[in-house]
């Protein structure tokens, strides 16, 4: 197993987005990149502790390739916001890919390179380390599967997760 680590804006849209994909362990939301441990969700939503929301994803690479990983990431939110994802803003919702290893990285910066020729403006992702990683709290784990008509899931979420399994309908189980 390998793991992932992805900032795509607010983690249950990422999250859901990784779910049921063949070769997917596990796809767990949490909080990376801020500069001290164990921020609470309510410290992450203020902007104040610089950590951003992201997807902790352990996956087998003999099934789905890390490159794959990162095309459904690229395709479930939007690359060229800078430090937001629609009506999410603040560098907590920051485009973000946390390498594990240095083919990770060499991955991610050529998958950058590109996706950029897909979008209108620049890529704004960032390439970090997942300093202070830390898992989010129990109530957001699975959070869309559990509540698809709360108002920012049915608005939000669905259609990003809609527009993803369209997209990349081959890779879901």
């Amino acid at each position: 197993m390998e793991q992932a680590i992805l900032g795509g804006g607010c983690f249950w849209c990422v999250e859901g987005a990784y779910k049921r994909i063949k070769g997917i362990q596990s796809a767990l939301p949490g909080y990376a990149g801020g500069p001290r441990p164990n921020p609470t969700y309510e410290e992450v939503c203020s902007g104040a502790t610089g950590h951003a929301e992201i997807v902790i994803i352990d996956y087998d690479p003999k099934i789905i390739s890390f490159d794959t990983i990162l095309e459904v990431f690229f395709t479930v939110h939007d690359p060229t916001q800078l430090n937001r994802q629609g009506n999410d803003v603040g560098t907590q919702y920051r485009s973000c890919i946390m390498p594990t290893n240095g083919q990770q990285k060499e991955s991610a910066l050529a998958a950058i390179e590109t996706f950029a020729s897909m979008f209108d403006k620049p890529i704004v992702t960032t390439i970090e380390e997942a300093k202070h990683l830390t898992i989010a709290e129990a109530y957001h784990h699975d959070y869309y599967a559990r509540n698809p008509n709360q108002g920012y899931c049915a608005m939000v979420v669905g259609p990003k997760l809609a527009k993803v399994r369209k997209k990349l309908a081959h890779l879901y189980q």
